[in-house]
C-alpha cells in the first residue's frame, strides 16, 4: 500500500521538523499545504517534500484539509498536524500495519496522547480518532433483497499511539471560527454546537462568552423544542457562566429553574455554586460545589465532577474559617471549628490533586 501524508500548516517552524522526522520513512509522499505562515514553516517543508501549496486561509479547517487531501494519490491518506509525533515504537506499528493493511479497511483510527490533561478544550488524555483514510472508496450493493449501496465505513481500531504535543492554546482562532458561522449562517449543527459549547465553557474569554450569549438563548428555544435534552443542559450551563460573570440573577434563575435542569449535570450545579461564592455565600456554595462532585455527572468538562468541585470545595472552607459566623463563636468552639473547617479544606484539596478522569476505553 502507498501512503500519502497530508498536513495544514502556518507558522509551525519550531515544530514541523519533529513531525516530519517521524514519519518520512514511512510515508511515500507528503503533501503540505501551507495557509499563510510568515515563518520557515515552508523553507523547513521544502527539506522534506516538493508538494508544498499555498491556500489562501477563509478560516474553513475543512476546505484546506480537502484541497489537501485532493493532491494525494496515495492508496490511503494520513492526516497529520505539526504537533504530532510519532516516537520509534508506533513508527514500527504503522510500518507493520501498512504491510498487512487489508483493502477493506477504508478507516484507521489511532490513539491520540495528549501531553498536558488540562489541555484547555481537552477532557482526556488518551482518545481514539480517525487518522488514516482511504482515497478512494469503493461503493458495493449489499443485501439479497431491496438492496442498498453499503455506505458504513470499515473502521479499524489500532494500538498506535500519537504523541500530541499543542504549542499553547488555540481556543481564540477556533472561537473566532465558530462565530463567524454563527454570523454568516446563524446556525450550528448539534455536532458543532457541541464543540462551540465545550470550547466556549472550558476556554472561552468573558468577551468571547458574551458574543454568545444571545445565539445560545435562541438556540435553547430552538433545541428544547426537538427535544434535545442533553444539549439543553449544556446550553444551559453556558449561559449560566455568562450570568454569572456579568451578575444577571433574574436570569440565572430562569434558566436553572429549566425542566432540563431538574436534574442538573455537575456543570449547572457548578455555576450555581460560584454565584454563591461571589456573593461570599459560602455554606450555600458549599452545598452546591459537593453536589456537582458526588451527586452528578460531567457533561461538557470532566473536571467538574472531580478536580474543579473538589478545589472549590476546598476554596470554601478556607473562606468559611474567616467568616463572621465563625468568628462570633465562643473562644473554645472557635478553635474547634478552625480546626475542623482547616481539615476539611486540607481534604478536598488533597482530593483534588488525586483526582483523575476515568477514561473511555479505546480498544474492545
Amino acid at each position: 500500500m502507498k501512503f500519502s501524508l497530508c498536513m495544514i500548516v502556518k507558522n509551525e517552524s519550531e515544530i514541523l521538523r519533529d513531525c516530519l522526522d517521524s514519519l518520512k520513512d514511512i510515508m511515500d509522499e507528503i503533501i503540505i499545504v501551507d495557509t499563510g505562515s510568515t515563518d520557515d514553516t515552508k523553507k523547513i517543508a521544502a527539506e522534506y517534500t516538493p508538494y508544498l501549496y499555498d491556500y489562501a486561509w477563509n478560516d474553513d479547517f475543512a476546505a484546506a484539509r480537502n484541497f489537501a487531501f485532493s493532491k494525494a494519490t496515495g492508496d490511503y491518506i494520513y492526516s497529520a498536524d505539526a504537533d504530532e509525533v510519532l516516537d520509534r515504537e508506533n513508527q514500527d506499528k504503522l510500518k507493520a500495519l501498512k504491510r498487512a493493511m487489508l483493502p477493506e479497511v477504508e478507516i484507521v483510527q489511532m490513539i491520540y496522547v495528549t501531553e498536558q490533561i488540562n489541555h484547555p478544550t481537552e477532557n482526556f488524555a488518551r482518545d481514539l480518532r480517525p487518522k488514516l483514510f482511504k482515497r478512494l472508496r469503493e461503493f458495493t450493493w449489499i443485501e439479497p433483497i431491496h438492496e442498498t449501496v453499503n455506505i458504513n465505513p470499515v473502521i479499524y481500531d489500532s494500538d498506535i499511539e500519537i504523541q500530541h504535543r499543542p504549542q499553547g492554546s488555540h481556543s481564540s482562532r477556533d472561537l473566532s471560527v465558530f462565530e463567524k458561522i454563527i454570523t454568516e449562517q446563524g446556525v450550528l449543527s448539534d455536532r458543532l454546537m457541541g464543540m462551540y459549547l465545550r470550547e466556549l465553557y472550558k476556554a472561552g474569554t468573558e468577551e468571547e462568552l458574551g458574543t454568545a450569549e444571545v445565539f445560545f438563548e435562541r438556540a435553547l428555544i430552538k433545541k428544547r423544542g426537538e427535544g434535545k435534552e442533553l444539549l439543553c443542559r449544556q446550553i444551559i450551563a453556558v449561559l449560566l457562566k455568562i450570568y454569572r460573570i456579568t451578575d444577571n440573577p433574574i436570569n440565572i434563575l430562569k434558566v436553572a429553574l429549566s425542566e432540563e435542569a431538574t436534574i442538573p449535570s455537575a456543570e449547572i450545579c457548578m455555576e450555581l455554586g460560584y454565584f454563591f461564592m461571589k456573593k461570599e455565600d459560602y455554606e450555600e456554595a458549599a452545598k452546591w460545589f459537593h453536589r456537582a462532585g458526588y451527586d452528578c455527572e460531567s457533561e461538557i468538562d470532566v473536571a467538574s465532577s472531580g478536580t474543579s468541585a473538589f478545589m472549590a470545595l476546598a476554596l470554601c472552607y478556607r473562606k468559611l474559617t474567616k467568616s463572621p459566623k465563625v468568628r462570633a463563636l465562643p473562644q473554645k468552639e472557635y478553635e474547634l471549628e478552625q480546626t475542623r473547617l482547616t481539615e476539611k479544606a486540607a481534604e478536598y484539596e488533597q482530593l483534588a490533586r488525586d483526582w483523575k478522569p476515568v477514561e473511555p476505553k479505546l480498544i474492545n
